[in-house]
C-alpha cells in the first residue's frame, strides 16, 4: 500500500518499520500482561536474531529492490504449504516440552536467518519465526507468538535506526500506519490468548493466503 501511494520500494519498505516497531511494542506489553510471555526465555532468543537484523537492515540499504517482491511471495506461499501439509511443525501438542537455541543449534541458526529477513524486508518475518519457535524450540502457538513479537520488536529497533542514518524513513505515512497496527496488534492478543492451537493455526493459515493472494494481486 505504501509502494502503491507512491513512496520508492526502499522507502516504502523502511517506512513500515515505524508501524511495525509500535505494533510490537502493544503485542509485547499485552503478552506479558497475560503473563504468556516466556521472560527467561528473551535473552538467548534475542541474540542470533538481533545479529541476523543488523546484517539484514544493513544489506536492503545497500542493494537493490529488485529481489524484494519476489522473495515475500515466495516465503509466505512455503509457510502456507509448510502449516497445510506439516501442521505439527508449527503447532506442536500440547505439554511438548520447550527448548533454548543453545541446546537446538539449527533453531539457532533459524533465529538468525530471520532476523536476516527481518532486517531485509520485514513482511512475513513473523511466519518464519513461527516455524523457528514454534516447530524448532517447541512452544505453544500462544507463547510463540509472544517471543515472535519480542524478537521482531528487536530487530525493528536496529533496521529503524539504520534506516534513520539512511534517511529513508516517511514519518507522517508511518505514523497513520502504525494506529492500524497498534489496533490490530492489541486485538490480536484478545483473540489469541483466547483461542485454541487449532483455531490459531488455522486462523494463521487462512490470513497468509490471504497475503499471498494480496501480494500476486497488487504485484501484478
Amino acid at each position: 500500500m505504501l509502494m502503491i501511494m507512491g513512496l520508492p520500494a526502499d522507502v516504502a519498505n523502511a517506512t513500515n518499520r515505524v508501524a511495525v516497531l509500535m505494533q510490537c511494542l502493544v503485542g509485547v506489553a499485552g503478552f506479558d500482561q497475560n503473563q504468556m510471555l516466556d521472560r527467561p526465555a528473551v535473552s538467548p532468543i534475542l541474540a542470533p536474531t538481533l545479529a541476523g537484523g543488523a546484517a539484514g537492515a544493513l544489506g536492503t540499504v545497500l542493494m537493490p529492490n529488485l529481489y524484494l517482491k519476489p522473495l515475500l511471495l515466495l516465503t509466505l506461499l512455503g509457510m502456507s504449504l509448510l502449516i497445510l501439509l506439516r501442521p505439527g511443525i508449527i503447532a506442536p501438542p500440547t505439554n511438548t516440552p520447550t527448548l533454548s537455541p543453545n541446546e537446538e543449534r539449527r533453531a539457532w541458526w533459524g533465529l538468525f536467518a530471520a532476523g536476516l529477513y527481518g532486517g531485509f524486508v520485514q513482511a512475513g518475518v513473523g511466519f518464519i519465526l513461527l516455524a523457528v519457535l514454534a516447530g524448532g524450540l517447541r512452544y505453544d502457538l500462544v507463547r510463540a507468538n509472544a517471543l515472535k513479537m519480542v524478537c521482531t520488536l528487536a530487530f525493528t529497533l536496529v533496521s529503524v535506526a539504520i534506516f534513520l542514518i539512511f534517511d529513508l524513513i516517511e514519518w507522517i505515512p508511518g505514523l497513520i500506519l502504525a494506529g492500524g497496527n497498534m489496533a490490530g496488534a492489541y486485538l490480536m492478543v484478545k483473540i489469541a490468548v483466547r483461542s485454541s492451537q487449532s483455531t490459531l493455526k488455522w486462523t494463521l493459515f487462512t490470513m497468509t493466503l490471504v497475503a499471498v493472494g494480496a501480494g500476486f494481486t497488487f504485484g501484478e
